[in-house]
């Protein structure tokens, strides 16, 4: 064992200490922390530990809520308070934003925080049948394996599906398909009243997608009529990909998410992607919009649109909204979503492929305003690089930059600052992932 001062955490939620000259990364630890920890591996310039003792306690370390904390991968800082959490986070966005790209916000953004507990209402939970811990497990993977964690409640999903582990487990236990039911992903989305757009207050749709590899017999169906009359939940099944996801008990069963601030409601299909955390998105695509200033007459794009997740809000302001996605079925949900809403006549959708965005492929969009750009992890390098440069007529007024990924967002920050031309007017963290070591971001830059 070797005694260590924690100096900060990591991306992934670790302690960052140093020894003999090396970077040693600690799993437990949090910053301000003496701890003994002891080596799992050694590397040639880090190595990796894990706590043993803390000798010097942070004032923020709590007792985690969820007792399979440390085995199962779903969260790696339930030990933290939230506050913690966020300014962790903070310091992540503000050390990649630097190292990597060289650039500073003039402002730090409030952060962007909500419900700790029970928020995910998107999970992929797997399905494995292991006789040597007694049957089937339902779960998360354990932390850095293939393993499923035997899970028995989840206090980051919704606690009517937390409650109903044991049952679900038992129900799978009992069907002639258990060895072919990898995987089982959990969708909450609202009950819109019909005829409307609303949803009334905690009319909640709990869906679970069963990710099935050979057909159910007539028994295996019946059981699961049963089950979903039985408790509040809605099955789907998936045959293939997720486009072949299709409604099994209720067979009426629909999900939406609303965004009343704007008047708007998403339908959408449990396999589409919606953001973990409904509550934050709504405080999210209110920040958005706050830092577009979308104006009316203006033609603003929406590049990685979605579902049109921030077009519809956009074209709500009066704004005329082109949303930009790679993926032809995302872009038919798009318009779908805009005809429900009334909004056809200030929405367009193209299908291309952002990674490959040229200067002529952004041009042949038609002028722009304005733009927001939302893109996965991977960033939007291409793109950036293809917007007009703050010297040319047809400069953006403002982008905003959604991001999931502080590294990526540092790198497309420096194209866009020292290539482009623009200045990082502010940046600021959104706490969509509590108790995890992820971190969304939202940056403003102006010409």
């Amino acid at each position: 064992m070797i005694e260590l001062a924690i100096e900060s955490l990591d991306q992934e939620g670790r302690g960052i200490a140093h020894a003999e000259g090396k970077v040693v990364f600690v799993e437990g630890a949090l910053p301000g922390e003496r701890v003994g920890a002891e080596i799992v591996r050694r590397k040639p310039s880090f190595d990796l530990a894990r706590v043993v003792a803390v000798h010097t306690q942070n004032a923020a370390r709590v007792t985690p809520q969820c007792p399979h904390f440390g085995v199962c991968g779903g969260c790696t800082l339930q030990h933290a308070d939230v506050g913690l959490q966020v300014a962790a986070k903070q310091r992540a966005l503000e050390d990649a934003l630097w190292r990597i790209g060289r650039v500073r916000p003039d402002t730090l953004l409030p952060a962007i925080a909500g419900p700790a507990w029970g928020y995910r209402y998107r999970a992929r939970l797997s399905v494995r049948d292991v006789a040597k811990k007694g049957g089937v497990l339902i779960g998360f993977h354990e932390r850095k394996s293939s393993f499923v964690a035997d899970m028995r409640e989840c206090h980051v999903i919704p606690p009517l599906v937390s409650a109903l582990l044991p049952a679900l487990r038992s129900l799978v236990e009992s069907l002639s398909i258990r060895t072919r039911l990898p995987q089982i992903e959990l969708a909450v989305g609202e009950r819109l009243a019909p005829g409307t757009r609303r949803a009334g207050d905690g009319d909640l749709v709990h869906a679970l997608v069963l990710r099935i590899l050979e057909p159910l017999s007539d028994g295996d169906r019946a059981k699961l009529v049963a089950f979903a009359e039985a408790h509040p939940v809605a099955f789907w099944l998936q045959p293939a990909g997720p486009d072949t996801v299709v409604p099994f008990h209720p067979p009426d069963s629909a999900l939406a998410y609303t965004l009343p601030e704007f008047d708007v409601a998403m339908p959408f299909a449990p396999t589409d992607f919606t953001q973990v955390n409904a509550a934050i998105n709504r405080v999210l695509v209110r920040r958005a919009l706050q830092l577009l200033a979308p104006q009316a007459g203006e033609r603003i794009a929406d590049f990685f649109c979605g579902l049109g997740n921030f077009t519809l809000p956009i074209a709500r302001r009066g704004a005329y909204a082109v949303g930009v996605e790679g993926s032809k079925a995302l872009v038919a949900r798009a318009e779908a979503n805009a005809k429900f809403n009334g909004l056809s006549d200030r929405t367009t959708f193209a299908c291309a492929n952002l990674f490959a965005a040229t200067a002529e492929t952004v041009a042949a969009l038609g002028p722009l305003d304005r733009a927001l750009i939302d893109p996965p992890r991977e960033g939007a390098a291409e793109l950036v690089k293809a917007l007009p440069h703050r010297d040319d007529e047809r400069v953006l007024k403002r982008i905003v930059y959604v991001s999931c990924n502080p590294a990526t967002l540092a790198r497309d920050a420096a194209i866009l600052v020292h290539e482009r031309g623009y200045r990082l007017d502010s940046a600021g963290v959104v706490n969509m992932f509590p108790h995890t070591a992820h971190v969304e971001s939202i940056a403003l830059f102006l010409p």
